[in-house]
């Protein structure tokens, strides 16, 4: 083939691309996911008039609704109910009462149902109302063609999108063990637990985090059944403070689970329809249990295996999708990664912080980069801990000097009158005149309300003086933030000089405790 031959040849191949490019559907931002992360980035880059397209393969609302966050507090918050229900028919001498699964379930699958019918009716709308054309939902698996174009494949047919932009928001999945047969009927992630059945009579938790300690909090709850849980360390909840841990294990004690500590999973198998496992423990001793089922709680793996990242150039981490230090942007420019995807902090709050974010990074409206300093965290136990900045134990780590103040809930009004004064209340402060909020801890009812003030207050950078001086609702639970802060401040209504059991005020130096002057 002569040289003109081949270029006219280029020319034509050149011609036949942009062609296809031409027709090929064009969008500021295509977004992959359709979670809380991927739906609060679309929402968002509506706001600013872009033209949006948003791919989910299988529902809106991704773990956010479905076998994840809305389904879990669902199931705990009836779990909870039953509780404080049979504590009061035992009060008052009369038996307990035991919910079926599928009374359990009838209630869920309406909770579903209702965010479901809201999200559905929400694009169907907003397709109407918005711009022809502004706003796109397609259905099907995405994935990437080059670092502009993403394929959509939906019962065998084929779509192209082009996106000048591109957010990569498609969520994570339970993390399962090696030769442990996960059939998601008798051994169990996150993902089949919900779908069982019946109550079990027994069942094993593996891993003491946040996930596999909110079911058992729900399972063990309803009253029927044997909850055991094995953690490798030598406490439940190892990140968080000893105070904390110790009241969550208290109540377990309570409810009667049982945490097989320091435990080693030999092996974990079927057998006779049940479960088997097996576990070792530091001093030689080993120990084989059966229950009716198992659940596998040890953590989330990025979904990013069907994506072909390799083709748009997208670099992974150990721990997901590679953001580094750039604020949502991976190693290419204009594709960003939010939400468990990027492997930072599983939660739905964040996610959808982090989709919006990038959208107004992408698009020049973001005014600073995200801060992870004061995310409000909520652990739905018994009782429910609520968590914002730093605790004890990382303060210690990163020889930071505190002070640090506490107040118990028998103390506090509001408690006594829903009769929950199990609890209280950390606050961590610079070890300073300053005394800026570095944390908070809340432990017991309300926690997840009263931890926001505190929260606001290490965004804004603003000093412990203006929780003191605020009129709080009485009687309520943040009132006990303020006699925290008072304290602080030598102003408090109880002393501590007088309630020593129920108040405290102590510095952290070195990781030495001491007591500060009582007041």
């Amino acid at each position: 083939m002569c040289w003109n031959s081949l270029s006219t040849y280029r020319t034509k191949i050149l011609l036949i691309f942009k062609a296809i490019i031409t027709c090929m559907d064009k969008f500021d931002v295509v977004i992959i996911g359709g979670g809380p992360a991927g739906y609060a980035a679309a929402m968002r880059a509506i706001d600013f008039g872009k033209k949006v397209c948003l791919i989910e393969r299988r529902r809106i609302g991704g773990a956010g609704l479905y076998d994840g966050a809305l389904t879990s507090k669902t199931l705990w918050e009836l779990s909870q109910k039953v509780r404080v229900t049979n504590e009061n028919l035992e009060n008052f001498g009369h038996a307990p009462y035991r919910p079926t699964w599928s009374e359990i379930k009838t209630t869920l699958n309406e909770a579903i149902f209702e965010r479901k019918f809201q999200y559905s009716c929400h694009i169907k709308l907003l397709q109407n109302e918005t711009e022809k054309s502004q706003f796109t939902y397609e259905r099907g698996d995405a994935s990437f063609i080059n670092e502009h174009e993403v394929e959509i494949v939906i019962d065998g047919a084929v779509k192209k999108v082009y996106g000048k932009n591109i957010i990569i928001a498609t969520g994570s999945s339970p993390r399962k063990l090696p030769n442990v047969d996960v059939d998601e009927k008798i051994i169990c992630t996150s993902d089949g637990i919900e779908h069982i059945e019946e109550l079990p009579k027994s069942m094993v938790i593996v891993g003491a985090g946040v996930i596999g300690c909110e079911y058992a909090t729900i399972f063990s709850s309803f009253g029927l059944t044997k909850v055991h849980i094995i953690d490798r360390q030598d406490r439940i909840l190892p990140f968080e403070d000893e105070d904390v841990s110790a009241i969550v294990s208290k109540n377990f004690e309570k409810n009667g689970v049982f945490v097989h500590s320091k435990a080693q999973l030999e092996r974990l198998e079927k057998k006779d329809g049940r479960v088997e496992y097996e576990l070792s423990y530091p001093d030689g001793m080993r120990e084989v249990i059966q229950v009716d089922i198992a659940l596998l709680s040890v953590g989330r793996t990025p979904n990013t295996t069907s994506l072909k990242l390799e083709n748009a150039g997208v670099s992974m981490s150990k721990r997901g999708i590679h953001i580094g230090d750039d604020d949502t942007v991976t190693n290419i420019p204009h594709i960003y990664a939010v939400g468990d995807v990027s492997g930072r902090i599983s939660l739905v709050n964040m996610g959808e912080i982090e989709g919006r974010h990038a959208v107004e990074k992408m698009f020049g409206f973001a005014k600073e980069r995200i801060s992870y300093d004061n995310v409000c965290t909520i652990m739905f136990l018994q009782p429910e801990v609520g968590a914002v900045g730093m605790n004890e134990q990382q303060c210690i780590a990163q020889n930071i000097p505190v002070k640090v103040v506490k107040i118990d809930y028998s103390v506090m009004a509001r408690a006594i009158a829903m009769r929950k004064t199990q609890g209280f209340f950390k606050i961590i402060v610079t070890n300073d005149k300053d005394m800026h909020i570095l944390g908070m801890r809340a432990v017991g009812e309300h926690a997840s309300s009263a931890i926001q003030a505190i929260g606001l207050l290490i965004k804004l950078k603003m000093p412990i003086e203006v929780l003191s001086e605020l009129i709080h609702p009485h009687p309520s639970i943040v009132e006990g933030i303020q006699e925290c802060v008072r304290m602080l401040l030598k102003r408090s209504v109880f002393k501590s000089s007088v309630f020593k059991d129920k108040l405290a005020c102590y510095s952290l130096v070195d990781g030495v405790k001491t007591p500060l002057e009582r007041l």
